[in-house]
């Protein structure tokens, strides 16, 4: 078939190089936001999207908008049979979506009908999931609610951060979403309706979402720095400035003190925060205006004082 792929950030590559590595289907051009600014200098970069596709010699689309009508006209000049899309990151208009002959397929990160939206990962990491996957889907005007060509599963691990989620099943889900265009150009494959049993939702993780309740179980506190990571990035308060808890881990050999949520104990090599149930050990952290170090170096430094706490 000749595809449109739609996609913007580096979670989205994967799924790319894997259509333009297909003998049975031609990427003839992609779509992806518009270029953002970036960096100290807040220069314009292109998405990660376009620059693979640039580096393909594959036409780059950048509608600032998918129902501009000068985007809308190029797509009906290609005349792709179908547009795979992978974490887009726009609203795909009805007049867009009747273009290409077998529509518009997203690849998912979630198993459809859970975790519909912009973050099923991280919902599915702060949700304690032990398992999760990916599904290809048909677009339709409803959020994440098309009808479904295929699925794959992926353990979610015990120390797994969204990060390392995502990772894996970008790079599962490439293999789904070629099997998907494979299965619709031989005619082997029909989509399925969703289940109406099931739906949970899977919006956007805010910054406030991200802050640390550390009267939580400590269970609950470990998700939130794990669901959160890389971005927004889980984060308290120490001395009225921002603290971002890059990771930290159950303390089960802890033997100090009992500690009252938000309270630190520090050592020479450990520093350790109560929570509602047992303490966690505090690995790395970022204190507000400096780079990423080891908790006991930042603990060392900012000299803390016997009774201390986290969370303002």
């Amino acid at each position: 078939m000749r595809l449109v792929f739609a996609g913007t950030p580096e979670v989205a590559v994967p799924a790319l190089d894997a259509l333009i590595a297909s003998d049975r289907h031609e990427v003839v051009a992609v779509v992806t936001r518009p270029d953002a600014p970036a960096g100290r200098g807040r220069r314009l970069v292109a998405s990660p999207v376009a620059e693979r596709a640039e580096e393909a010699g594959i036409e780059v689309l950048k509608p600032v908008k998918p129902r501009d009508e000068d985007f809308l006209a190029r797509l009906r000049e290609i005349a792709p049979d179908c547009c795979p899309v992978v974490a887009y990151g726009a609203l795909l208009p009805q007049v867009a979506l009747d273009i290409p002959a077998h529509g518009w397929v997203n690849l998912h990160f979630s198993l459809l009908p859970a975790w519909r939206g912009a973050a099923p990962v991280q919902h599915a990491v702060l949700a304690g999931d032990e398992i999760t996957g990916a599904t290809t889907f048909q677009i339709e005007r409803g959020l994440d609610s098309g009808p479904v060509f295929g699925v794959l599963t992926e353990e979610v691990r015990p120390t797994d951060t969204s990060g390392d989620l995502l990772t894996r099943l970008a790079f599962a889900g490439s293999g789904l979403l070629v099997a998907t265009m494979d299965g619709i150009e031989g005619g082997s494959l029909k989509a399925v309706p969703q289940p109406e049993e099931g739906v949970t939702l899977a919006p956007k993780i805010e910054v406030e979402d991200a802050r640390i309740d550390w009267a939580a179980p400590a269970l609950r506190v470990d998700r939130v720095v794990r669901g959160c990571a890389p971005a927004p990035g889980a984060w308290t308060v120490f001395r009225e400035e921002r603290l971002k808890v890059m990771s930290a881990a159950p303390a089960a050999e802890y033997d100090g003190p009992a500690l009252p949520a938000g309270e630190l104990a520090v050592t020479k090599k450990t520093v350790h925060v109560g929570t509602g149930s047992h303490p966690l050990q505090l690995l790395w952290v970022q204190p507000q205006g400096k780079k990423p170090m080891q908790a006991a170096d930042w603990a060392r430094g900012v000299r803390i004082a016997a009774g201390e706490q986290l969370g303002g």
